[in-house]
């Protein structure tokens, strides 16, 4: 089973690049480049781990966190925090996020951190 990852950064070659790594590590993936497109894709499609940037113009990441959690419960968030902004990485935890990692990191650790959230939704599914 693949699982099905949006992933959401305002930074066009962060995009590029992350979702080439993933597609080879067997993830169906599906980007956005903003927060209001980000909902968009959420409300038309089921995924199992979002990839969110917490700075982005218009709609940050801790707003976009909490509109996903409104429309998608189950779905879990990484939130990605590049500027050292380790508060909103604790903010974002608070609103529900699964984990944070900061930029720049190594695609191994966010490819094990995005599996043990799949893991992680597929435990709560079962418990429904």
């Amino acid at each position: 089973m693949k699982f099905k990852l949006l992933l959401v950064d305002d930074e066009k070659t962060m995009v590029k690049y992350l979702s080439k790594q993933l597609l080879k590590k067997g993830f169906d993936i599906d980007v956005a480049y903003s927060g209001k497109e980000a909902l968009e894709h959420v409300s038309a499609k089921d995924f199992d781990v979002v990839l969110l940037d917490v700075l982005m113009p218009g709609m940050d990441g801790i707003e976009t966190l909490r509109e996903i959690k409104n429309m998608a419960p189950t779905t879990e968030v990484i939130m990605l925090t590049g500027h050292a902004s380790v508060e909103a990485g604790i903010e974002g935890m608070k609103a529900g996020a699964f984990n944070y990692i900061m930029k720049p990191f190594d695609p191994n650790e966010l490819v094990a951190e995005i599996n043990m959230a799949c893991e992680h939704r597929q435990l709560k599914h079962k418990g429904d």
